[in-house]
Formats: C-alpha cells, structure tokens, sequence
C-alpha cells in the first residue's frame, strides 16, 4: 500500500509538472490564436516564427553566447580543476566550498552583483558583459564535472610521464587531459544547456537592445503571450529536454 502511494504521489507531481507544458506543445499547433478553442492542426505559428526578424536575431545571440560560454568556461574550468587538484588538502577543501558557493547562490544575486560590477566599472552592458556573465556562472559546474575524473585518475601518471622525458605540457595533453576527457565533454554541454536556458542572469547583464531568446519571450510576454511563443517555447523545451538526457547519460556511461 505504501509502494503504491508513493509512485501515485510522483505521477502526481510530474502531471501537475508537465502538463502545462504539454498544453503549451498542443497550442503551438492549433490553427487558430484562442487558447480555449482547438480550430485545427496547422504549422502556422512554427512558419511565423522562423519569419520574424526579432526572434531569429534572439536566437543567433542565444545560441552564440550558449556556444563561446560554453567554449571559453571549459577551458577555464578544466585549468582551474587540475590546479586546484594539485593542491594539498586544506587549500583545495577552501578552493572547492569557494567553488560551490556561486551554485548554491541564488541567480538574481549573481546578477545583480554582476550588473553592479559592470556598472562600477563603467562598462556599457550588451553581447559582451551577457557573455562575461555566462562563462562566471558557467565555469563553477565544470569544475565540479571533472574533479571526479581527476580524483580517479591514477596519481602517478603524470611524474611518471615526466621520469620518462616528457615536458609538463606534453604530459598535460597526452596523459592527463585523455584521462578527464568525459569530464571535460559532460562539463561542456551543461554549461552549454545552462547557458542557453539561463534568463535571470542574463537580464540583470544586458541591454534592452541586446536580448536572448528568454529575456525576449519576457519583454514580448507583457504584452500578451502570441501563438509563436507557444511554438517558440516547445522547440527550446525540445531541445532543452535532449540536451539534458544526453548529459545525464553520459554521467551514467561514466559511473
């Protein structure tokens, strides 16, 4: 009996989860603008979308900072993983809780802090300040994707590879970056996935003049939600949606 409440409690709270969603899905294909009557099946709303100058300009910018967040917070992330795995315990515990920290932290402090910061510095907030802000949320999760890579790979490869005549950077590329490899890859897409679903951050760091896809669907949502929306919205929860089991099971094919 209580097996049975348990798995009805889940399909529950994933009903309530998803069906909004799935509403959402069904609207993006019905012929017709009112949400409360179905007026046929049509790809109406899909041709309009892909015709309107703002939401492909969105896209382009969304899928850009996604692609060099993703790019430039890997590289960092990666460095910064094997430096603070060379550290001595106590340094490293210090490095790591500092680490966890801007993932624990609420996103609309890590904007507003950001935003401060580049108002501070008088920079002018547009494509480059979203962009900075995106690989500063970024990097923390790749670190935390490949210290467990590190942490299993044999100590003693990387001296040995130097007691071989190997130089540090060689060794660096051939023995210790294969071995953290699917750290390195899984790390990338969820910050590719974070960066591309991420609207918070992301409207504290830019401007009116420069938009991503969320900050768009907000702007154009207090106007009243148009049917493109609705198609809009089911293409980034589909591609959101398999870029999210792709990293989940290549976290299962790691373990």
């Amino acid at each position: 009996m209580m097996k049975f409440i348990k798995r009805f409690y889940l399909a529950l709270v994933l009903f309530f989860l998803y069906i909004p969603i799935v509403v959402l899905i069904v609207q993006s294909f019905n012929a017709g603008k009112s949400r409360a009557k179905w007026e046929g099946f049509s790809l109406t709303w899909y041709e309009q979308l892909f015709r309107d100058p703002d939401i492909l300009n969105a896209l382009w910018i969304t899928l850009s900072i996604a692609v060099l967040a993703a790019l430039f917070s890997t590289i960092i992330g990666t460095f910064a993983a094997i430096g603070i795995h060379a550290m001595r315990k106590r340094p490293q515990t210090l490095m790591l809780t500092l680490n966890n920290i801007p993932m624990t932290m609420p996103d609309i402090v890590t904007g507003i802090s950001l935003m401060l910061l580049f108002i501070f510095t008088r920079v002018e907030r547009g494509y480059v300040t979203m962009l900075l802000a995106h690989i500063t949320f970024d990097t923390p999760y790749v670190i935390l994707s490949i210290m467990p890579k590190l942490k299993q790979m044999n100590k003693h490869s990387y001296e040995a590879a130097l007691d071989l005549g190997a130089t540090p950077m060689y060794a660096l590329w051939h023995v210790i970056l294969p071995e953290v490899m699917p750290g390195v890859v899984t790390g990338a897409l969820l910050a590719f996935t974070l960066s591309l679903d991420d609207f918070t951050i992301s409207y504290f760091t830019t401007s009116p003049l420069v938009q991503n896809l969320s900050t768009l669907i907000y702007s154009q949502a207090r106007k009243g939600i148009k049917p493109t929306m609705n198609a809009l919205s089911a293409l980034m929860f589909i591609a959101l949606l398999g870029l999210l089991l792709l990293v989940n099971r290549r976290t299962k094919e790691e373990n």
